[in-house]
């Protein structure tokens, strides 16, 4: 990676696909994975957002943040993903009888938990602490305000301590 100053004194980073591929593939796989409670999905939906990112490499190469582009597509997919399952569930709760519907298992309860919020709540946990990014960076990538994402992990917080049974 290289970086040369921009017109607007901002400097300009100079990253290949395969340099952006190398530094951000695991930590979008782990945040996919958190929204949809499934490694393979996870996998699935962030190779999805890296393989647009590629096909859109001349446009997103000039981003400041291409990294934060490709989670926010991963973000939308998983989205996409919420809302297929939603309508899914109602579609199943209007048939006569109601069949069992197998859902994997996960170990760990809190993500359990995580993939119950709001998405928007969902993925402010994710990047949080998944990725470890300030509310700025947040902000950036959901394209929200910055109050927006305090007001969601704060909100997400509560929730999650109320359901674990956790002293605030």
């Amino acid at each position: 990676m290289c970086g040369d100053v921009g017109p607007n004194g901002q400097t300009i980073v100079d990253v290949t696909f395969d340099e952006l591929y190398r530094s951000e593939i695991n930590a979008i796989v782990a945040i996919a994975t958190s929204l949809t409670g499934d490694r393979e999905r996870g996998a699935e939906v962030a190779h999805e957002a890296m393989l647009s990112a590629f096909r859109n490499w001349e446009r997103v190469s000039r981003l400041d943040k291409p990294g934060a582009w490709v989670r926010r597509v991963a973000i939308n997919r998983c989205r996409d993903i919420h809302r297929r399952a939603r309508r899914e569930r109602r579609a199943l709760a209007r048939l006569p009888v109601r069949r069992a519907v197998d859902e994997d298992p996960t170990p760990d309860e809190f993500w359990d938990h995580v993939r119950t919020l709001s998405l928007r709540q969902a993925s402010v946990v994710a990047l949080h602490y998944f990725d470890d990014l300030s509310v700025a960076e947040i902000a950036e990538i959901l394209e929200i305000g910055e109050g927006t994402v305090k007001r969601s992990l704060h909100t997400a917080r509560q929730t999650l301590a109320d359901r674990l049974g956790v002293e605030r």
